[in-house]
């Protein structure tokens, strides 16, 4: 059964939704303990947060079986592929190095290349964009599941090989901190609020991991197009969402859930939530034609790394920007106001909507003027 170009709709609203809560987890507010949902867990777990980056992976994967047979040749196929993995790299490169100067005391100094983040959200989507769209456009699905499927055990086998004993899924022992010291460098790791620890929660081990996200979205939308938006359809994908969600559980009890080393438990939890959460998209605005707040969400499934850029970009000037010295509006606006009338956890979460909000003006205003930035 051949699909209309609504099926793209529904897969922007479901970008758009990842792209909205990514915005809100990001942008907490000061002043505050950070509400407990907008955080992720602390090492071991889950909770609604871990749930969003993995989330856009599985539409990336999603959007690329809409692609798939766009292009003409491989030639064309690689060329696009090799200049969106590039661009979208770069992109997550600068974002951390931005805005190139920090301050010291009241005074600026420039941010060497040396002390760099080389890793991060936008470069671990470009990475699992051109390993998975390489899988999928050359491999028949049948090879695609076992490519997965030895992804996911190689990720644990390696861990356990090459993890320090008996700290095998410790921040600083596992094997993917290791591995990232090793190539890339103390210097060019995630360091939590600039401290001395080094580890990287986008680094290169568990990228491999979150290739899987990609295919698990590309199977979803294969599946979809070529049995068509019907009752069996979306029963089919509630069950697969289902099974999933046992095997990670079950497997949990043995390779802990964990969003910061991306294990395969995780992985697996995650597409099993994201093809219950398509089911009833699909269920919803296909079949019941329900469309309301679908307008919101398009907004941000439009312009999706747009809009991404500019929340994060937006959040570090706002950050920078001084009031007085020592005190910066990002603070300043979360003392006399949202916790002023949102005392305490509530007010951060207050201020991460209203961020969102404003993000999200931008890019109605985008919209509304037909101005869609795409790679």
């Amino acid at each position: 059964m051949a699909l209309s170009n609504d099926r793209f709709i529904t897969l922007d609203i479901f970008r758009g939704m990842t792209i909205c809560f990514m915005i809100i987890v990001n942008s907490p507010g000061s002043g505050a303990v950070q509400w407990a949902p907008l955080d992720h867990a602390a090492w071991f777990g889950f909770t609604p947060t871990d749930l969003v980056f993995p989330s856009f992976l599985f539409a990336v994967g999603n959007a690329l079986s809409f692609s798939k047979k766009k292009f003409e040749s491989d030639a064309t196929f690689l060329g696009k592929i090799f200049k969106r993995t590039l661009i979208i790299f770069l992109l997550g490169y600068l974002m951390y190095w931005f805005p190139f100067m920090h301050r010291q005391g009241e005074t600026w100094v420039f941010n060497p290349l040396a002390n760099t983040r080389i890793m991060g959200v936008l470069q671990r989507i470009a990475l699992c964009y051109f390993f998975g769209g390489l899988i999928v456009h050359y491999c028949s699905k049948k090879v695609t599941v076992l490519i997965a499927v030895i992804l996911l055990l190689g990720y644990w086998t390696f861990l356990l090989l090459f993890g320090i004993s008996g700290q095998e899924y410790t921040m600083l022992g596992n094997a993917g901190t290791r591995l990232d010291i090793l190539i890339l460098g103390n210097a060019h790791l995630y360091h939590d609020h600039g401290g001395p620890v080094a580890f990287d929660p986008e680094g290169l081990l568990s990228t491999l991991t979150g290739i899987v996200n990609v295919i698990g979205g590309y199977l979803a939308g294969a599946y979809i197009q070529r049995k068509g938006r019907n009752y069996e359809s979306i029963a089919m994908l509630l069950i697969y969402g289902a099974i999933l969600i046992f095997i990670a559980l079950f497997w949990g009890q043995f390779f802990p859930i964990a969003k910061k080393l991306w294990t395969s438990p995780f992985v697996l939890l995650t597409i099993g939530l994201d093809l219950v959460i398509l089911g009833i998209l699909v269920y919803v605005l296909e079949l019941k034609k329900i469309k309301w707040s679908t307008d919101f969400f398009l907004v941000f499934g439009r312009n999706s790394l747009a809009i991404y850029l500019l929340s994060e970009l937006l959040l570090v000037c706002i950050q920078l920007i001084r009031v007085k010295p020592g005190l910066s509006f990002y603070n300043w606006i979360n003392d006399v106001f949202f916790q002023q009338v949102f005392p305490g956890a509530f007010g951060t979460l207050v201020f991460a909507v209203c961020y969102m909000l404003l993000c999200w003006l931008a890019g109605y205003i985008l919209d509304k003027k037909n101005i869609y930035i795409k790679i």
